[in-house]
């Protein structure tokens, strides 16, 4: 199917799954649509399984949007619970659309929570229950990406095979929705024949020694041009390429400590689900990555970059693609209701050298150093080989044969959404253009669209540094000589900071971190330094 005839069936209002290889355009697609309905003044809402996932289309993890945070399985108190907070009841009430990319990490048990919420918040008097409380509830996803993590049960290859209940697609939720099947065979990531072929045998569980020969010859071939992530299936791996590769950077080592309160069993639980380490070290030349989302500031969950400075109070300040940030400390809570019951507190930074595969799910590479020696899960190698857009850009470390499986439950699965999507396609091409304009009318109407020359556009689609530079129009912009020497003057005139940022079109912090930089200030933030 086609992103065009994908993009027609959601403007009808069926639910829909929208799934494809990787490259394929889901991502487009949806952005698409997403673009369509606010055009005609409906606000959908845009989740995803995953916080990093939540990044890459700029919305909210369903876990947060729905309220159920971190729980599985939900409850009538639960419920409840989640009725008295005025804002998310209001959000799921007020909901038209509701779509939920990376669907693969989510396992069945808590989509059927969402599923719970929705029908009991969005019931309406005398009339039957709907799936979902009535929403379009759009799919996306690849079920040959990473499959859901269970803490409480860690999938293995024996009880993956005959777990009931652990792909989202098995819950009854998902049955009961009925998603028309939307897979896209449009590629546009891929740009090697060779290399999409030996994807796509993976896809169907049919690797060949030709196959293998070709993954085996890039094994111990080391680029020698080009720039190359490095991506491991483990953590450990991740953590000692990160320390040996700061170790070889020169100049003083700072460390940055996580700061906490509340009950021990939640701050506990806060540290292992925050991507910060408890004990962060950093040096000017340091490669990292943001965990935390900060539109003002201009960085999200997955912004890469290099530690180039420590301002006065003694942040880092990272110089990104869209210029230079400064890390200030960002706290991370568990609320009930109004009230706080745990939090942790961290500069929103990890080190960058490597990268687990998992972290690495939605990138698109022109080079990766690709260690799969240690695969363990179903599509961990898919995930990690499927990240590059030639044969030519993967550097090989070593793989097992763990590495080229694929779970058995969704290889079955996915000839059926093939079946399923030419069945629709064939469908849909076979309506006439007048019942599918009324349709499309119809759904629009329901859901209180307007005309698109009627909407107010409230918000235009900027990227988050164009929106900062709106205020102030000099971040990360790089200081002059004789903006220094201005200000220097201004300093000493004992001008205010907010004023001096005002003159010169920047944050205060960054005024802070430019005086620090010059000498005229010192540095107090709380931290330990070492050589």
């Amino acid at each position: 199917m086609t992103q065009d005839e994908a993009l027609a069936i959601l403007k009808t209002g069926l639910n829909v799954f929208l799934t494809g290889e990787p490259g394929s355009g889901k991502t487009h697609t949806i952005n698409r649509y997403t673009e369509w309905l606010r055009e005609r003044g409906v606000d959908p809402a845009v989740t995803a399984s995953t916080g990093i996932a939540a990044t890459h289309v700029e919305g909210m993890t369903i876990h947060s949007w729905s309220g159920i945070g971190v729980k599985r399985d939900v409850n009538d108190y639960d419920i409840e619970m989640i009725m008295s907070r005025e804002k998310t009841a209001r959000r799921i009430i007020d909901a038209k659309v509701l779509i939920i990319d990376e669907i693969s990490m989510l396992d069945a048990a808590t989509l059927a929570s969402v599923d719970n919420v929705l029908r009991t918040l969005r019931r309406r008097p005398m009339m039957a229950e709907q799936p979902f409380g009535g929403l379009q509830i759009i799919f996306v996803g690849d079920f040959f990406q990473l499959p859901p993590v269970q803490s409480h049960v860690r999938p293995t290859r024996s009880n993956m095979g005959t777990q009931e209940g652990f792909f989202a697609f098995e819950a009854s939720a998902w049955q009961e929705a009925n998603p028309i099947i939307c897979y896209l065979s449009e590629q546009h990531r891929q740009e090697d024949g060779d290399f999409l072929d030996l994807l796509s045998a993976m896809r169907r569980g049919a690797i060949t020694p030709q196959h293998r020969t070709r993954i085996k010859s890039r094994i111990g071939i080391v680029p020698k041009n080009s720039v190359a992530t490095r991506l491991y299936t483990h953590n450990e791996n991740v953590d000692r390429i990160n320390q040996e590769s700061l170790a070889k950077v020169e100049g003083e080592r700072r460390i940055y400590e996580m700061t906490s309160r509340g009950a021990r069993a939640l701050v506990e639980s806060l540290k292992n689900n925050c991507l910060s380490p408890e004990t962060l070290e950093l040096k000017v030349g340091a490669s990292v990555m943001f965990t935390r989302n900060n539109f003002d500031s201009g960085y999200v969950n997955g912004t890469l970059g290099t530690v180039i400075d420590f301002s006065a109070l003694g942040l880092p300040l990272v110089q990104t693609k869209h210029g230079t940030m400064t890390a200030e400390a960002e706290t991370w809570e568990v609320m009930d209701g109004n009230r706080v019951l745990a939090s942790i507190s961290q500069i929103p930074l990890r080190l960058a050298w490597a990268i687990t595969v998992h972290k690495s799910q939605g990138m698109s590479l022109d080079a990766a150093i690709i260690d799969l020696s240690q695969a363990f899960e179903y599509g961990q190698g898919y995930v990690a080989l499927s990240r590059v857009r030639t044969l030519a850009g993967l550097y090989l470390e070593g793989f097992n044969e763990r590495a080229l499986e694929m779970h058995p439950r969704v290889v079955g699965k996915d000839r059926n959404f093939r079946a399923y999507s030419d069945a629709a396609k064939k469908k849909f091409a076979s309506l006439p253009p007048a019942q599918k304009a009324d349709l499309e009318k119809n759904f629009l109407r329901a859901i209180g669209a307007k005309e698109p020359e009627k909407v107010v556009r409230e918000r235009p689609e900027k990227s988050s540094i164009e929106k900062l530079r709106e205020k102030y129009p000099k971040v990360g912009k790089k200081w002059e000589k004789d903006e220094d020497e201005r200000l220097v003057v201004m300093f000493n005139e004992k001008k205010l900071f907010t004023e001096i940022a005002k003159h010169f079109g920047r944050k205060p912090s960054a005024i802070e971190a430019r005086l620090g930089h010059l000498g005229l200030i010192e540095s107090y933030w709380p931290m330990k330094k070492q050589k």
